[in-house]
This record gives C-alpha cells, structure tokens and sequence, in this order.
C-alpha cells in the first residue's frame, strides 16, 4: 500500500514538472543611451554573499564615452577588501571570436510575459580577481623580465647561428647586426666605402623608376587561368570561410535579401545562388557574397557619402579587423583615396569570381557610389578589358594577366 502511494506521489510530481505555461515573448532592443544587463561569472569559485547582515560589496560600471561598446565592470566584496574582481568587454577572454550571440531571459509567470534582453556589448564578463596595490609593480617586473629574457634568447639565437648556421643564415645575420651598428661612426664609414664601391646598373633603374605599388589584391601575372591570375584563398583567408555564410543562411531561412539592407549586386544574384545544386559551390559563391556585402558596408561605414548605409551593419571581429589593417590608417575615422582604391579592387575581383569572370558593372557601381566612367578605370587597373555583349558592356579578365602601364606626370 505504501508502494502504492508512492508511486501516486512520484506520478503526480513528474505532472507537475510537466505543467506548460503560455507566455508572450517580448524582445528588447539594444539602446545606445542605456547600458543592457551585465552578466558575469567567477572562474576563481568565488561566490557573492547573498546575506544582507555582510558588509556591503561594491559594483561599478565603467563605459568609455567615445566606443560605448567598451565596459569593465569592477566587483569590491567589502570596503575594507584588497582584492577586487574586474571584467572587461574589450580584453582577455572577450576578444576572442564570439560564434554565438548572448541575452537574458526575465520571465514573469504571473504576467505571462518572457522579455528576452540583450547583454551588454554581446559578452559575459569573466571577473578575474586583482590586488590594485600591487598590480602596477608586478606588470613593471613582468615587462623588465620579459626584456631582459628576449635579449637573452636573442643573443642566444646568434651563436647558435654562427656555429652551426648555414652560410646564407650566418650572411643573414651580420647584414643585420651591421644595420644595428650605422650610429657606430666606424660602422659608418665602412658602409660608406662599401656603397662606393656597388656598381649601379642605370638600365634597371630607368626600367623601373616609373613603377609604384599597384592598389590591386595578391595576384600571380604568370597564371594562364582567371580564378589563378586572382587567388580566392589569398583574399579569403581559411579562418574567414566559417564567418561569411550569413548570405546563405538568411535564404534557407526564408529571408528576404533586397535592397537597401543588401546590396543590388547581391539582390540581383540570389536567384542564381538558388540554382545551384552543388553545396561546396553553393557556400563558396555566398560566402563571396557575404564578403562584397561586408566590404561595401565597412567603405560606407568611413565614408562620408555613405555612413547611414554602413552605420547599423555588424561586421564579424576577423573581419573588421582585417578591413581595419588593410584600409585604414591610425587615428582617421575616414579612408584615404588609395586605401578606398584597394577596397574597390578587391570588391572587383569578388565580383568576377561571382559573375565567371564576365560582369556586368552596372549594379555594382550603384552599391560603390561611382559612375561607369570612374569603376571602368578601376577594371583597366586589374587587367581587365571590356567587350560588347547583349548591348551592355561586360568586363573580363584575359589571361596572362597583364597590366596597364603607368604613366609618369610631367612637371610644369
């Protein structure tokens, strides 16, 4: 009988964990002039004091005016600690590439109502405890340690090399050692007397004195094919492929993909991406997709003509940061003419790629903000040429690859 009972208990326990409750889910969005919820985690082990008697912990929140998606938080468990646990959004653990976003779910049973509230700056804090007192003086000591042991694995390194080295390592390394030594005044007149003596050969430098570095992506001039005179690989590095597929996603997902969210180049292209049915080409032209969008986004971001286009995109860390080494320069919020040329040669070439290397510069130049005459230029600059095809002038990339040559301007 008792057994009986029981298992009546058990069964009706196991009703009520099963008990569904209807809610309305209501999503907030994230506000520039509010900071969202911080949440945060303590590897330590250490676990706040929930009793009111304790002493009282300290919290603060600290926002840096000009990047508002910079936070740290500071926990102090009492006024008289020495230690105090700090978190921040914009190092350590939180620079690491993020695969998922984060928010906080409050529900409210008596309301029915889930609100679902982004965290602040899309991180969970990790509090890493630190004494204030002291953490100056050991990052002194740590930056003195670290000095003096790179100076000793460097001078390390140098004898290794001179006893067992080979010629062209041991070459190497004294042509280094002498442009270290060009304050030594002895130093400097023996590599002065060694100039003089260097033959100069005229022809070569005549041959040459017209050439400047090309505003174009890694190319091979010798390659007897267009997807080789352009490597995909050397302009889509292999991290990036895992972090270029939301293109792809949003179609499956049923989304719509139109302007002006999208650019016109890509719109007018889904169709075609639908008709593929094998999926390693499928991801690949995307992907290629998603990186025209991130790069004409990131131009209208630090551009004056097109920030309101670029300002609420999210591009991906890796590649913000590669745009950032690439097309910027510190302490401009703008980019330079040549850094703007490069990005557009690089949205050229993805767009050959996309089209087989036979594109139609029409859509393209309206996502650039640039007239045909202008883009045609920048086509020419990559080695391509243009013919006639259904009334509409199509760019294509002839094979060797072969560059314009560049004319010298002549002084007035």
């Amino acid at each position: 009988m008792d057994s009986e009972e029981e298992r009546q208990q058990t069964s009706t326990t196991h009703k009520r964990k099963r008990e569904k409750l209807t809610a309305t889910i209501s999503v907030l969005p994230d506000e520039p002039e509010k900071i969202p919820p911080l949440v945060a985690y303590f590897p330590s082990g250490y676990h706040p004091n929930p009793d009111p008697d304790s002493p009282r912990s300290e919290v603060r929140v600290l926002r840096n005016a000009s990047k508002p998606g910079r936070l740290q938080l500071a926990f102090r468990p009492s006024s008289s600690s020495s230690v105090e646990f700090v978190g921040s959004s914009f190092s350590g653990e939180s620079t690491a590439v993020q695969g998922c976003s984060y928010a906080l779910g409050i529900l409210d049973k008596e309301s029915g109502v889930l609100r679902v509230v982004p965290i602040a700056a899309n991180r969970v804090f990790r509090m890493e405890p630190k004494v204030p007192s002291r953490e100056a003086d050991d990052q002194q000591s740590e930056l003195a340690v670290e000095e003096l042991s790179a100076q000793n694995r460097y001078e390390g390194i140098r004898q290794l090399t001179s006893i067992f080295g080979t010629k062209q390592s041991i070459r190497r390394d004294q042509m280094l050692q002498s442009l270290k030594l060009v304050d030594d005044p002895d130093a400097r007149e023996d590599l002065d007397e060694k100039i003089r003596e260097v033959e100069v050969n005229k022809e070569a430098l005549e041959s040459t004195s017209s050439h400047v570095a090309r505003n174009v992506p890694p190319h091979n001039v010798s390659a007897t094919t267009p997807k080789e005179a352009y490597p995909l690989d050397k302009i889509i590095l292999k991290g990036e492929w895992d972090y270029i597929g939301d293109i792809l996603q949003l179609l499956e997902a049923g989304e719509e993909i139109s302007p002006p969210v999208y650019p016109t180049f890509v719109c007018n292209r889904i169709q075609k991406l639908r008709d593929i049915e094998d999926e390693t080409e499928k991801q690949t032209l995307g992907s290629i997709f998603s990186f025209i969008m991130h790069l004409i986004k990131f131009k209208d971001k630090h551009s004056l003509d097109g920030v309101s286009s670029g300002k609420d995109h999210k591009i991906p860390s890796i590649l913000r940061q590669k745009f950032s080494g690439l097309f910027s320069i510190a302490g401009s919020k703008f980019l330079p003419k040549e850094k703007i040329d490069l990005l557009i040669s690089y949205v050229l070439v993805l767009t050959l790629f996309a089209d087989d290397f036979e594109s139609n510069p029409t859509d393209i130049s309206k996502d650039l903000r640039m007239s045909f005459v202008t883009l045609r230029q920048h086509f020419l600059q990559l080695g391509c040429k243009f013919r006639r095809q259904d009334n509409v002038y199509v760019a294509y990339l002839p094979t060797p690859l072969k560059f314009p040559e560049l004319r010298r301007q002549r002084r007035r």
